[in-house]
């Protein structure tokens, strides 16, 4: 049984965007993953697209998507960035919230910290999601 995880932020265009990425490209397809926002922008945030790109991932494909109770449900982990009281909460969901710098109105240089902290977050949370589900690569 794979676990799923939705990223959640205020616009989708930034950080859940990349902490999705991340997470389907260091776990494969043993995670599902989601990302969505509570007020989704047009685009992803171009800064961030390029921040990606300079690890090798490319986002620039991905577009926001709204926040949706169905998603909330079908997830077993939420993890929140910052979208404060516009995020619904079930009972026996995992929720965790990153506090984490928001990259919007940001260009590559600042947002490349908060990238590498998402990234690391996200390397923690695959050692759980693996350990709990008995998995060893």
């Amino acid at each position: 049984m794979n676990s799923s995880v939705l990223f959640v932020c205020v616009h989708n265009a930034g950080r859940s965007q990349m902490a999705a990425a991340f997470l389907t490209h260091l776990a494969g397809d043993r995670i599902q993953v989601r990302s969505a926002g509570s007020a989704p922008a047009e685009a992803v945030n171009p800064a961030v697209v390029a921040a990606m790109g300079e690890v090798g991932i490319d986002i620039s494909a991905e577009t926001p998507k709204v926040l949706t109770v169905e998603a909330v449900q079908a997830s077993d982990a939420v993890i929140t960035m910052g979208c404060g009281d516009a995020c619904p909460v079930f009972p026996g969901k995992r929720y965790l919230d990153w506090k984490l710098d928001d990259p919007a109105g940001h260009g590559v240089e600042a947002v490349r910290p908060i990238r590498d902290e998402i990234e690391r977050r996200i390397r923690g949370l695959i050692a759980e999601i693996d350990a709990e589900q008995g998995y060893t690569p």
